[in-house]
């Protein structure tokens, strides 16, 4: 049933393959790292015709398991020039599984100047002009593909920020309301896939169906249990459905790991104006949601609706890390002004974390002064107009560093840190430094450990037992990546049991498997593995998994701690 949709961009056409034996097995993270890792040439320019996009469903999309919707978006990285997977939430992860899709491969390049929209149906895909879409940020972008082909598809879209190749570019998703609220952030995919001269995917489930059971019943019984999981443990069922993903802003700000300023303390003294209580409160106040799913099937629904003081739609609950990087970060205690940025970084295609970041830098170099909100919205427009300050902005927080001399620069592989600071929870210190992908939480998340006690519990301040912690997040998190899964049911597959054996139970009941629980572990090393080889071969090494020496240097108030684990210790975290 399942194929693989190759489209060489050189010559606009779009062909059906069956899926090569050495992809079998593989969704999701997985297939995406491994057709990069096999087709792509590591030394390439990322910009270049060498590279590839690739988007690909997890193994259990097309399927009635819960939350198993997320897309993988993978390439060689313009930010990092490692390999890259970003995740996203959406529709598209199932309507292509509807579809019998496993993998969009695109490849080459047209000529200067072409944009093209790829139109997918069922058996069929075509690739057309999209001159009419040139410049236009996602939600216009959206606007027009809806009155051309209706309210049954999903779109998929790049911003400015794409169409200008910029390397915080990210990839645009719509959600179920056809708003493009959910991206793959991190890595500067977007500028991929603007490279190729892709504006737009449609993606018309018309047609489509569930993907085939090898084993209906079993698969059913199992997914039961699975959401009961989910249903049952605190964070997915209380937590996140009410206060969303910023619920973490009070609890890592009592930690004394809240970034703030650029990394120059660990609490900040507006939190509780931008926390997820306070979210929660001005959105029922005003009318909004504050329970919505990001995809179908998703039953945290951790993604509210914000509305302005007007009750108008602004744009979906800006995640933590948003609300993180814009508020804290860049010392501002506004709501309403994160909520209008996180609507702009959506329509111009930007990554929240990245363009965050780098505005806090930019602050530390003397563009603007910390808290000046209405000063970001301002600087951050320049970047849907395309100015030399907007692109220089676009390009991330190390160009932001050098731009405007700035030594405190927070960045692993030239990705930015996300929103838990190192010295203060160090098994993410840990995560960020040896990741293949650059600082990035999501691909070992110690702090559910190091601060929340979830499957356990390891003193964030001290070094005993962090690169065991992060060595297994990162191969768990591999696994459900390749499975399709939200990160967020890491949290029930920690600490009941049951979970994980519903997931292996799963992926046997619809593919005929015997799979164990330690297959799916082997499958995390073995994901993570063809990773690592694509970045040795790029040139990267031990040397390049390493914080910035600031964090070993500059002490954090309040716990006044350095990220003291030694490089002998982060060698060993990806040794299996």
């Amino acid at each position: 049933m399942f194929k693989i949709l190759r489209v060489d961009m050189t010559s606009q056409k779009a062909v059906f393959e069956d899926i090569p034996e050495k992809y079998q097995g593989l969704g999701g993270r997985g297939l995406t790292s491994a057709i990069v890792a096999a087709e792509v040439d590591p030394t390439c320019n990322a910009l270049g015709p060498l590279n590839k996009l690739v988007l690909s469903p997890g193994l259990l999309a097309a399927t009635n398991c819960a939350n198993s919707g997320r897309i993988s978006v993978g390439g060689k990285s313009p930010l990092t020039g490692t390999i890259k997977e970003a995740n996203s939430g959406g529709q598209a992860g199932q309507y292509l599984g509807r579809l019998g899709i496993q993998a969009i491969v695109v490849e080459g390049q047209p000529a200067a100047g072409k944009l093209f929209k790829l139109v997918i149906g069922k058996d069929k895909a075509e690739l057309l002009p999209a001159d009419e879409l040139k410049g236009l940020g996602n939600y216009d972008t959206v606007a027009k593909l809806r009155e051309a082909y209706g309210d049954k598809p999903g779109y998929c879209s790049i911003g400015q920020a794409g169409e200008w190749k910029l390397a915080a570019a990210s990839v645009a998703f719509t959600d179920k309301e056809l708003r493009p609220t959910r991206h793959a952030g991190r890595g500067g995919l977007g500028a991929l896939m603007g490279s190729k001269g892709l504006k737009a995917i449609i993606i018309d489930p018309t047609g489509g169906e569930l993907a085939p059971l090898k084993d209906p019943e079993a698969f059913k019984a199992a997914a039961k249990r699975f959401a009961k999981a989910l249903t049952d443990h605190p964070v997915t069922s209380g937590g996140l459905p009410t206060y969303g993903t910023d619920v973490l802003i009070n609890i890592i700000n009592e930690a004394g790991a809240l970034p703030t300023r650029n990394f120059s303390a660990g609490r900040f003294e507006g939190a509780e104006k931008v926390s997820g209580e306070t979210l929660n409160e001005i959105t029922v106040k005003r009318g909004g949601n504050p329970t919505h799913g990001c995809m179908a099937g998703c039953i945290i629904r951790c993604s509210g609706i914000y509305l302005g003081p007007d009750k108008a739609y602004v744009s979906k609950w800006p995640e933590y890390e948003t609300v993180w990087a814009w508020g804290p970060n860049c010392g501002i205690d506004d709501l309403d002004a994160i909520a209008r940025i996180d609507r702009m970084c959506d329509d111009f295609g930007l990554d929240t974390i990245e363009t965050g970041a780098a505005m806090a830098v930019a602050m530390e170099g003397g563009l603007l002064a910390f808290g000046d909100a209405r000063g970001a919205e301002k600087v951050l427009r320049e970047v849907g107009a395309g100015t030399p300050l907007g692109r220089v902005l676009g390009s991330g927080t190390a160009v932001v560093g050098k731009v405007f001399g700035v030594k405190r620069v927070p960045v692993v592989k030239n990705q930015a840190l996300p929103a838990y600071d190192p010295r203060s929870v160090k098994g993410m210190g840990v995560t960020y430094a040896t990741s293949t992908m650059g600082a990035d939480h999501t691909a070992g998340y110690a702090t559910g450990t190091n601060i929340m006690k979830v499957g356990g519990y390891v003193d964030p301040l001290k070094t005993d037992g962090q690169v065991e912690l992060s060595r297994n997040l990162q191969v768990a998190t591999a696994a459900v990546d390749t499975a399709g899964l939200c990160l967020f049911v890491a949290f029930p597959v920690l600490d009941i049991p049951d979970a994980l054996v519903a997931i292996v139970d799963m992926l046997n009941a619809k593919y005929g498997l015997s799979l164990t629980t330690d297959d799916v572990s082997a499958l995390g090393q073995k994901v993570l593995n063809i990773e690592r080889d694509f970045n040795i071969r790029a040139g990267f090494n031990p040397g390049d998994d390493r914080l910035p020496d600031f964090f070993r240097r500059e002490p954090l108030p309040p716990h006044n701690t350095v990220f003291d684990l030694s490089d002998g210790e982060l060698d060993q975290t990806l040794l299996f």
